[in-house]
Order: structure tokens, then C-alpha cells, then sequence
């Protein structure tokens, strides 16, 4: 710190000496006697150079050791996994929601025969998802001794790679106003310090985190529910009509699907 300051005094007094020769003799030139004089550009000068050290201050010694352009990097990475993985949550809770809607709704159709059809069209609404890698991203599980960022970047790099199908050509327009985006994003982000940006890089990955979490556990419902429905087809109608109805009632009870269910309503 004490080198930081050096450079402060350093740089204040070649701004004194580097003024034009032609100034008369008795012009002060000592950092003190500058310090008396009114000088709207000298000082400007000063406090940019000021203003530069004091940041190369803020900027050293960060927790995780990256560069300002690392921190940057990751929140991007985060930023754009954070919009991925909420599709793809919304996708699963809406599609498990409207099961049991639909679920609900058939508790009026009498005919056992005609339920049992409706039950297995239901079903097979929810678990044709399975087959769309790029809708629900399967993400693996956290090792044991695998720590939340850790985990993160791990299933960052996972989404990252599971590009969307169907998505389109997008238009020059479109991409012109996700540049733009993106500008103002990494302007905001380059006048903040390391830290500032380390400190919301570790927010955003704890809110990941979390999510991560709930979508795991409605991906796993959507798999098994896709299993026993298949497992379901060696059984006869009425068995099988009562092992489906069970199947729902099982996922309507779920913890994982209890937790987040009431969010659609919210919505």
C-alpha cells in the first residue's frame, strides 16, 4: 500500500513538472506550492491518476485469486446458465403441475375404460420430455466431497455444451440487441471492483445452487415416472389402471414437487 501511495505523490508531481517550459520563473513547481494554485486541469488530471491507483488497490489481493477479467467471465457464465436452467425448471414444474390438474379433471369421468385412456395420454404428456435432451438438460450428481461452486461450473459446463434444437436462425436485429445487452453488462461489470464482482459471482452461484437443486429433483420425478409407466405395460388394464393412478398420487406427495408446486400459482 505504502508503493501505492509513493506512485500517488509520483505521479501528482510529474503532472507539476510537465507543464509548459514558457511559464514565467516564478511559477511554483513543487507539489506544495501546486497545491495552492487553481488549476482545473491539473487537478482533473490528478484525481484520474488517483482514481486509477485506488482501483489497482481494490483489485489486488481477491479471494479467489482471478483476474478482473476472470471474475467477469464466470458472471457471465452464470448469467447465461441462469436463464438456460430456468427454462428448462419452468418446463418440468409446469408440465408435473398440469398432470395433476389434468389428474383432478378426470376424477369426473366415470367410465373406467375411458379414464384409463385418458390417464395413460396424461402420462405419456409428461415423460415425452425425456426424449428431448435439450428441454431438460440432465444434470449428474454432486460428489461428496465436491464443493456448491465447484458443483456449479461443473453443470455450467454441462448446459454449455447441450446446445437448444429448434431454436432458429436468429435474426440481425436480434443479434444486434443481445450485443448491446451484453455491452452494458460487461460496462457495468468493468466499473465495479473485483471484489464487487467476486461478492455477486457468489450470489448468483448460491441462487444456482438452490436451483439446481429443485430442478434436479423434478428431473428425477419425470424419469421415474417415465420407468413405471413403461414397467406398468406387462399388467393387465385394471391392474395397470390402479398402478397409474398410484403412479400421479406417488409424484402429488413428493417432497421435491410438494416445494414447488405452489409457485405456478404465485406466478
Amino acid at each position: 500500500m505504502e508503493g501505492k501511495m509513493v506512485l500517488v505523490y509520483g505521479a501528482f508531481y510529474n503532472l507539476a513538472v510537465s507543464q509548459p517550459a514558457s511559464q514565467p520563473a516564478s511559477q511554483p513547481t513543487s507539489p506544495s506550492q501546486l497545491l495552492e494554485q487553481p488549476s482545473t486541469n491539473l487537478v482533473g488530471k490528478f484525481t484520474q491518476s488517483v482514481r486509477r491507483i485506488v482501483q489497482d488497490v481494490k483489485d489486488e489481493g481477491t479471494s479467489s485469486g482471478q483476474t478482473k477479467e476472470e471474475v467477469i467471465e464466470t458472471n457471465e457464465r452464470l448469467r447465461v446458465v441462469r436463464i438456460r436452467l430456468d427454462g428448462s425448471y419452468e418446463t418440468a414444474k409446469r408440465a408435473l403441475v398440469e398432470l395433476m390438474c389434468k389428474y383432478t379433471d378426470s376424477k369426473q369421468v366415470r367410465n373406467v375404460f375411458q379414464r384409463y385412456n385418458i390417464l395413460k395420454v396424461m402420462i405419456k404428456d409428461v415423460i415425452k420430455l425425456e426424449t428431448q435432451y435439450w428441454t431438460l438438460v440432465d444434470i449428474p450428481r454432486q460428489e461428496k466431497q465436491e464443493t456448491v461452486p465447484a458443483f456449479v461450473l461443473r453443470a455450467c459446463s454441462i448446459m454449455e455444451k447441450t446446445h437448444k434444437s429448434g431454436e432458429g436462425v436468429k435474426t440481425s436485429a436480434r443479434l444486434a440487441e443481445e450485443a448491446e445487452t451484453k455491452r452494458e453488462r460487461i460496462e457495468r461489470l468493468e466499473n465495479m471492483t473485483t471484489a464487487q464482482i467476486e461478492a455477486e459471482n457468489t450470489q448468483m452461484t448460491n441462487d444456482l445452487y438452490r436451483l439446481l437443486k429443485k430442478y434436479t429433483g423434478l428431473r428425477n420425478l419425470i424419469r421415474d415416472l417415465k420407468e413405471e409407466y413403461n414397467s406398468s405395460k406387462v399388467y393387465p388394464m385394471f391392474p395397470r389402471y390402479t398402478i397409474l393412478k398410484d403412479m400421479i398420487k406417488d409424484i402429488m406427495h413428493n417432497p421435491d414437487y410438494m416445494e414447488v408446486c405452489h409457485e405456478v400459482d404465485q406466478a
